[in-house]
């Protein structure tokens, strides 16, 4: 991840991929997709055609009970959690703006990623995700940036890898929830075909037969984990210009999907 200061409201981000996407499905059907067996309707987040980092999102995880010490049988959830990780040892829960991608190349072995990656993976639905096309300069001298939206030619959900984490807040109490947030981040790779045209990197996914595996708290091979992501759709992504409204995160609807002359 570049040492990019957070974005600011109101800007596209441009850092690593992937820094937008949608993610605009029902719990009902995402809880049907991902096999998901605990899920609160009180945590129903509304679809976002925009997400951007430290938003709320949904993500598909296993974990035992804490009441069960651990111990116990692993439950998959369906959970928000604040995109941008944070890690257990940060002193400041603003870093998670800057820690929305994890790098497959080095995820296992970066402090701010490394535990996570060994116990605390997760899935991320989403629709498709945005991406921006550096041009040339204009005639003022200024690069321009082309809004792309990128998503299955299927039209399946993408299922993101990522990773989640738990920080607590140091002046909160011990025994209340509030004092803990739970953030998570996408892992990007190398982006081929439509994608790699647009941008040099993009998310990692996993089909739906290696979700078990990913999810499950208890492996911890870092080469056999990482053999089981793969790219969204297999790498058959359609890929097609958008409004530069989407560039401002205050913008959302349905209408940030519509094709615009390139």
């Amino acid at each position: 991840m570049p040492a990019d200061p957070p974005p600011r409201v109101g800007a596209w981000h441009s850092g690593d991929m992937c820094g937008r996407y949608v993610s605009t499905r029902a719990p009902q059907e995402v809880t049907r997709l991902f096999g998901v067996t605990d899920w609160r309707s009180e945590e129903t987040l509304a679809p976002n055609w925009n997400v951007a980092p430290t938003d709320q999102v949904y993500a598909v995880l296993e974990r035992a009970p804490r009441r069960d010490g651990g111990g116990g049988p692993v439950r998959r959830e369906l959970r928000p959690l604040r995109w941008g990780l944070v890690p257990s040892w940060a002193e400041d829960p603003k870093i998670g703006a800057r820690l929305i991608n994890a790098r497959v190349e080095t995820v296992h072995e970066k402090p701010a990623y490394r535990r996570a990656f060994a116990r605390r993976r997760c899935l991320l639905p989403a629709d498709g995700f945005y991406e921006w096309q550096r041009l040339r300069d204009d005639e003022r001298g200024k690069p321009r940036k082309r809004p792309y939206f990128l998503y299955p030619a299927d039209g399946q959900v993408m299922a993101l890898a990522g990773l989640y984490e738990y920080w607590r807040d140091p002046e909160g109490e011990d025994d209340d929830p509030a004092a803990w947030l739970m953030t998570c981040t996408i892992i990007t790779t190398d982006a081929t075909d439509a994608a790699g045209r647009i941008h040099p990197r993009m998310p990692l996914a996993l089909t739906p037969d290696h979700y078990d595996a990913w999810l499950d708290p208890h492996r911890d091979d870092a080469d056999e984990l990482r053999g089981l992501l793969t790219r969204p759709a297999d790498g058959h992504l359609n890929a097609r210009p958008v409004s530069t409204a989407v560039n401002n995160t205050r913008n959302n609807g349905p209408h940030l999907l519509d094709e615009v002359t390139a």
